[in-house]
């Protein structure tokens, strides 16, 4: 829902509260808890890592790199390679006229539409993470929520003025991950809002950062999803240890009911990275590319969309869903291609490996 006409009439400049103010309305319990005994010892490591592995946007990386954005884009091979290299030669294909200029300005603007639904990604999970602190029962889970607080506040600050200084662009909210981030927001249950968030968006984020990450080259780029990796994978962390005590508490309909919730976030997740915002802005209609796409069902474009449940589905197996029932989420993971990741390593015993700002400090 938006804001009310009289709430924007009281604001300072109602035309862009318009444009850029989203409500979404949610009854919820904020909860007190008069326990403060620090018996949770993983969440109690967490937070203790935490304090220690805080860094500055402003003075820890360096600005005054200059950045290419076709550069980046070319590098990243976005656009141009097999992963949407397919609709060139798919007969009548939409952009069949598109020349070597225009397959870089779509380069471009699917680099950045990636790193503006980062940005966007990343202040949902500021505002789930505040409503953490609120929900959650536990003062350990307390005490970590409020350090990631402000990690998400770093992250939107670094995106946010990466797109701004070095883009020179912005997309708005991919549809699927508005849709999506609404949906967690506007639950009342707290574990709804760990599963959501810290479990399937920002474990998705966790892959896709780290497949950017391995390939560019970009200095500033590079040195900024190496930190915020770092964080994110505490905040995965986070919800696995969280919810894997409370999981084995639910009974079977209620642990049904969080499976299919989590499989509707993996499949939302993954139209998000369509990009239909993209093939709007170059004229395109979105619909056509997706149903090329589906069509012809590119190799580079399946193990794109793979490796991205790669976070996900340990993660889903460390909390017990995959199992649960009658297996319900293990057929679903296995009907779309992503059930061997299952014994990867799970993000609750993985955090300590990517804190890379420790090792930065380290070194110095």
């Amino acid at each position: 829902m938006t804001l009310t006409d009289d709430q924007l009439d009281a604001s300072p400049n109602v035309s862009a509260q318009r444009d850029t103010v989203h409500a979404v309305r949610s009854e919820f319990d904020s909860l007190f808890t008069w326990d403060y005994e620090r018996s949770r010892l993983p969440l109690i490591k967490l937070y203790e890592k935490a304090k220690t592995s805080q860094w500055n946007a402003t003075t820890d990386l360096d600005w005054s790199v200059d950045v290419d954005p076709e550069r980046v884009a070319s590098e990243l091979g976005i656009g141009t390679s097999d992963r949407f290299g397919a609709l060139r030669d798919y007969p009548n294909s939409p952009v069949a006229k598109f020349g070597d200029r225009e397959w870089l300005e779509v380069a471009v603007n699917l680099q950045t539409s990636l790193l503006s639904q980062f940005l966007h990604g990343e202040q949902g999970a500021l505002l789930c993470t505040a409503r953490i602190v609120e929900t959650v029962p536990w003062i350990d889970a307390k005490y970590y929520a409020a350090t990631q607080v402000m990690d998400e506040a770093r992250h939107v600050e670094v995106f946010a003025r990466y797109l701004d200084e070095k883009m020179g662009r912005e997309f708005r909210i991919n549809d699927n991950l508005k849709s999506l981030l609404d949906d967690i927001l506007a639950d009342d249950r707290w574990d709804i809002t760990y599963l959501g968030m810290q479990i399937m968006v920002e474990g998705l984020a966790l892959a896709a950062f780290g497949m950017m990450h391995m390939i560019t080259t970009e200095p500033l780029l590079k040195k900024l999803l190496r930190y915020v990796m770092s964080d994110e994978a505490r905040h995965v962390a986070f919800g696995v240890l969280s919810l894997q005590e409370y999981y084995r508490e639910l009974t079977a309909p209620e642990l049904r009911e969080r499976q299919e919730f989590a499989f509707d976030c993996a499949a939302r997740l993954q139209r998000r990275f369509m990009q239909a915002e993209v093939w709007e802005r170059m004229g395109i209609d979105p619909q056509e590319v997706a149903r090329i796409l589906d069509e012809v069902n590119p190799p580079a474009q399946q193990q794109f969309q793979t490796l991205l449940f790669s976070k996900i589905v340990p993660n889903c197996k460390k909390l017990g869903l995959i199992d649960a029932g009658d297996g319900w989420l293990r057929e679903r993971f296995t009907d779309i291609g992503v059930i061997q990741f299952e014994d990867w390593v799970d993000t609750g015993e993985e955090y300590t490996m990517l804190d890379e700002v420790a090792k930065d400090r380290e070194v110095a």
